[in-house]
């Protein structure tokens, strides 16, 4: 039986890789975050498609943030169970922000699989809307990024609550990071508190 919970302590609650791609294949939106020029953080929710292990997300080239990740694309992309279409209790609870990189990609063939991938996912019963929202994204501006993951940052919403409840298993739990160890009891430190 598991130990007593912190809710201080949340990097202990992954997700395996199945269902990191149970979220990423079912949630219908993500946040893309960049760095504008003069350092502020900006996000944006986008429709996006999980592929090969990568993020594929679409927008107009003229926008803002496809100047700012050519310029520097470290990006993190944030993903959460909030963003499925329809309440399914087997799907994995939580979120998921992806630190990574993004890579352009202007030619036909990528937009080609790319747009036929967003627009079933997003129509997944409906062949009219499939076409008309592929003809939507079929544009002459359009350009197509790919963030490849370089670190996940997870939260395991169903283990935090058997977690809570004493019903999870130690060996089910992830490892501490260095978040909920050191940094953690730096601050508890600092504030007076007993470390944990």
């Amino acid at each position: 039986m598991a130990q007593t919970h912190d809710h201080e302590i949340v990097s202990i609650y992954p997700f395996t890789d199945e269902e990191v791609d149970q979220i990423m294949n079912n949630s219908a939106e993500c946040v893309l975050m960049w760095a504008t020029k003069d350092g502020w953080p900006v996000g944006v929710t986008h429709s996006f498609v999980w592929h090969d292990g990568k993020i594929w997300i679409t927008f107009a080239a003229h926008r803002h943030r496809a100047s700012a990740i050519r310029r520097d694309n470290r990006v993190s992309v944030n993903v959460s169970s909030a963003g499925y279409p329809a309440a399914d209790e087997s799907l994995p609870r939580g979120a998921i922000t992806f630190k990574g990189r993004g890579e352009f990609f202007d030619d036909d063939d990528t937009k080609k699989w790319f747009y036929t991938a967003l627009s079933q996912k997003l129509n997944p019963d409906s062949r009219e809307g499939e076409e008309f929202f592929y003809n939507l994204l079929d544009s002459p501006l359009r350009t197509i990024l790919a963030v490849t993951p370089e670190k996940k940052i997870m939260y395991n919403g169903a283990n935090a609550a058997r977690h809570m409840a004493g019903t999870i298993a130690e060996d089910e739990l992830g490892e501490r990071k260095e978040s909920d160890s050191e940094r953690m009891n730096a601050e508890r430190a600092r504030r007076g508190l007993d470390p944990r």
